[in-house]
């Protein structure tokens, strides 16, 4: 694989837009090429050229001797100037001083004077540079951001994890935690953590130290042309790294005892050898989140919540756990800067060394040089910090097994097996076929014709029709995953799946067609439509086939035991509870998310009604329903249409008093109008009347219209007036934009497959069990498309910020007041 999709495919989403932009600089270095080919000299042989400029080329044997020999020149304390024969040098790296305009905070913005702008096609490289010193500086000035970032987060787990281990020693030693000897303490600790410290200082680009032991750029540049480098950076990314060696080990346990993983400031770099001490328990509070159903409702009544420190097992579990998380939330940071450094200062050189070969001049030794020694190329801070939180996290949470510790720091990624897609292609056959065999029977039988068929379309077919719901929307899921996985959308980050836990494609789609086999082989099982009223010539095992599939579905749904994707089964269990029990749950976006989906599953839930109707009352056994007689069947069938969508109500209402956003109230509105909506058609059909009938219209209306409007607008980012993409939004991942208005025609168009019901639109050849679950199925299909958008929209929102981490509440709050004192 070339370089430049190498590179593309390693690079962070959410920060794509900081990275080198290789490809641009490429083409600039095309564009070089096409002029020199154009005015190449065609007719004079090499030789013949070679002979004529060396003629017009002064002698400077002596010259160079000479240049050799002297001292060379000075330079000023910012300007990076590879010495070379003059008569070869092609460019001047400097760099200006803080005061210029776009330079980042130390000062250090990067400009690269082209020397031979006299030379033909000269104008062509001096642009190639500019642009270069534009792409350097923004990626310099964005890892320096970064970096300030990590070391801020760092001093505050350094104080989580002061407090951490008094409360400790508080648990498992209360009364002797007094008479604790910390001075003894502080010897064993302080080596540890001013070394750690020592060792980020020499990391600093302004420490002479570490210019002076920095390795020789021709050897850097050289190991990081080599494509085995490109491997370690996707082992970075998929968790497969193993760096950090033997010697490593030893010097980190040799800290290991720290309470602190590294004290420092980006500019300004101290170590403090005090170790943990019990008076940092009096400064701190429990950080009481409102995650579950007691808190919430505590905060609306404004009830005093304890938050002063117990000490006892279960709360230490809690924080242990909690800044676990944020451990390894914050080591996966590092990581990604990690990745970034060295992904772009691999480009850099990559670019450079191309145009030296179609310029066929010698650049890239100054340019490079400069590289080195910038905040980006020098700065080795973030290694040293890796190294630091691996052994804390060792020692503090995995009792110093290290095998254990990294492999939580360092999750692998999750490999796609061959037996997967080998299932796959068998339950998909099985499938195929089955629907083959079915289609078959009924034309070759002609069963649809017989007295027996709408005795099983109104009693059999809406049990079997809730597997087809189902099928078809983790049909539609497998093709989002594909479809987000290619246009490299980061739904696990957007879900906030855990690493390596996340579902592909494949085994939804695995999931989806052994359902559907299933399913199938149930329906073949009891197909025989016609009913013999005398002898009754059918058996209620078959009949019971459908209840036995849902129970099966379900028990694996809730089984405990880690078989078939325990920890996607208890992620999306999770989430559906918070939806149940809405308000009382701090949403997430998996958690609107998911309530969005079963919006578009009213009608199976319908049919999980229908299943505790038609078997709870016997009407099995005579296959014969009596549900629409029932007031309690009537009621629920309303309840439960409703209930998705004021799920969604309370979330929105949740969001709009946490986040302080009137748009979520305006949100709120929208749903409870579909309500309102759903209602009303609900009603007019079990009572077809003319008021109803208005009712139905006018509802209906108005929903459909604030939703397509909300859909295209707020979920999607669409029907922009002013984008460069007219009517579309500005960044767009699908370069086909008839794709997207294709997509806006086709909503609208599904939004309003209600108007089957309101207009009593009827099919001869079709039953109207079976016309109401094509409606229904259309609807899942416009979710379906729904959700590749909305996540698209979501991804583009966490790129325009550099959103690449999830923020990971800690469990302790600071008395700031306290910290200000000392």
């Amino acid at each position: 694989m070339k370089f430049g999709k190498e590179f593309k495919s390693q690079t962070v989403p959410e920060w794509h837009e900081a990275y080198m932009n290789y490809d641009y600089l490429k083409s600039l270095l095309k564009e070089i090429q096409r002029f020199k080919l154009r005015n190449k000299p065609s007719s004079t042989p090499a030789n013949t050229l070679k002979k004529t400029i060396t003629m017009y080329r002064a002698f400077s044997g002596l010259t160079r001797r000479y240049s050799n020999l002297r001292s060379p020149n000075k330079v000023g304390h910012n300007d990076h100037l590879h010495h070379v024969d003059l008569e070869d040098q092609v460019i001047l790296v400097s760099s200006v001083d803080h005061n210029h305009e776009g330079s980042d905070h130390d000062g250090h913005h990067y400009q690269t004077k082209f020397l031979m702008s006299s030379d033909e096609g000269g104008e062509y490289e001096h642009v190639f540079f500019r642009r270069l010193d534009d792409e350097f500086n923004k990626v310099n000035k964005f890892y320096k951001a970064q970096v300030e970032e990590v070391m801020k987060e760092a001093d505050l787990l350094n104080k989580q994890m002061d407090a951490l281990i008094a409360f400790r020693i508080k648990v498992e030693n209360p009364e002797g935690s007094h008479n604790f000897n910390w001075s003894v303490e502080m010897t064993r600790l302080a080596s540890g953590v001013a070394a750690s410290a020592a060792a980020v200082a020499l990391s600093s680009p302004n420490s002479s130290t570490s210019r002076s032991t920095s390795r020789s750029p021709t050897v850097s540049r050289e190991a990081m042309v080599h494509m085995d480098a490109i491997e370690e950076i996707e082992q970075i990314n998929e968790g497969h790294s193993e760096d950090s060696g033997d010697d490593t080990v030893t010097n980190d346990t040799k800290g290991i005892k720290s309470t602190s993983v590294i004290k420092t400031k980006p500019n300004n770099i101290k170590a403090t050898a005090r170790p943990a001490s019990l008076d940092v328990l009096n400064h701190v509070t429990i950080n009481n989140t409102l995650e579950t159903p007691r808190s919430t409702i505590k905060g609306i009544l404004h009830v005093h919540q304890n938050k002063e420190l117990t000490f006892g097992r279960e709360n230490l579990k809690k924080v242990e756990e909690q800044l676990q998380r944020a451990f390894v939330e914050f080591y996966q940071k590092l990581r990604l800067l990690k990745s970034y450094s060295f992904l772009n200062l691999l480009a850099f050189s990559k670019i450079m060394k191309k145009y030296d070969k179609i310029t066929s001049r010698s650049a890239s030794k100054s340019y490079l040089n400069m590289v080195d020694n910038s905040y980006i190329g020098s700065f080795d801070g973030v290694t040293r910090l890796m190294e630091r939180v691996e052994a804390t996290f060792i020692k503090h949470f995995t009792n110093s097994n290290r095998s254990k510790g990294i492999r939580i720091l360092r999750p692998k990624a999750k490999r796609e097996r061959h037996r997967i897609t080998f299932s796959l292609g068998v339950f998909c056959g099985c499938t195929a076929a089955l629907i083959v065999a079915l289609i078959a029977i009924i034309h070759a039988r002609n069963i649809i014709r017989k007295e027996g068929s709408a005795q099983y379309m109104e009693n059999m077919f809406p049990l079997y029709s809730f597997f087809g719901f189902i099928v078809l929307h983790m049909f539609m899921y497998g093709a989002n995953l594909y479809a987000w996985k290619r246009y490299r959308i980061n739904y696990p980050f957007i879900f906030g799946f855990k690493q390596g836990t996340e579902l592909g494609y494949r085994e939804v789609l695995l999931l989806s067609s052994a359902l559907a086999t299933l399913a199938l082989a149930s329906v073949l099982a009891n197909l025989d439509m016609e009913m013999d009223d005398k002898t009754n010539d059918y058996k209620a095992l078959t009949e019971i086939l459908p209840l036995g599939l849902v129970i099966l579905v379900l028990l694996i749904t809730f089984c405990p035991f880690n078989i078939i994707y325990r920890s996607s089964r208890y992620f999306l269990l999770r989430c559906a509870f918070h939806c149940f029990l809405a308000p009382l749950y701090k949403v997430t976006l998996p958690d609107f998310l998911l309530a969005d989906q079963l919006t578009s599953q009213v009608q199976a839930i319908r049919s999980l009604e229908f299943y505790i109707c038609y078997y709870g009352w016997g009407d099995f056994k005579h296959r014969n329903n009596t549900c629409k007689d029932k007031d309690v069947y009537n009621i629920f069938y309303f309840i439960l249409a409703a209930t998705p969508y004021w799920s969604r109500f309370l979330q929105c209402l949740r969001r709009m008093y946490d986040e302080k956003d009137s748009m979520q109230g305006y949100n709120a509105l929208k749903y409870l109008s579909t309500i309102v909506a759903v209602l009303m058609r609900t009603a007019y059909t079990r009572r077809e009347t003319t008021g109803w009938w208005v009712l139905a219209w006018i509802s209906s209306g108005i929903a459909a219209i604030i939703s397509t409007y909300w859909d295209l607008v707020i979920d999607w980012g669409l029907l922009q007036r002013n984008s460069k993409n007219r009517w579309l939004r500005d960044k767009l991942l699908v370069s086909r934009k008839s794709i997207y208005f294709g997509a806006m025609v086709l909503n609208v168009l599904l939004r309003f497959a209600w108007l089957q019901t309101v207009l009593n639109f009827k099919v001869s050849f079709l039953h109207e069990e079976a016309l109401i679950a094509i409606v229904a199925s259309l609807e899942i299909i416009r979710r379906g498309v729904w959700n590749f958008f909305r996540l698209e929209n979501e991804h583009l929102n966490n790129v325009g910020k550099y959103r690449a981490f999830k923020s990971v509440p800690l469990p302790f709050n600071y008395d700031e007041d306290e910290d200000k004192d000392e």
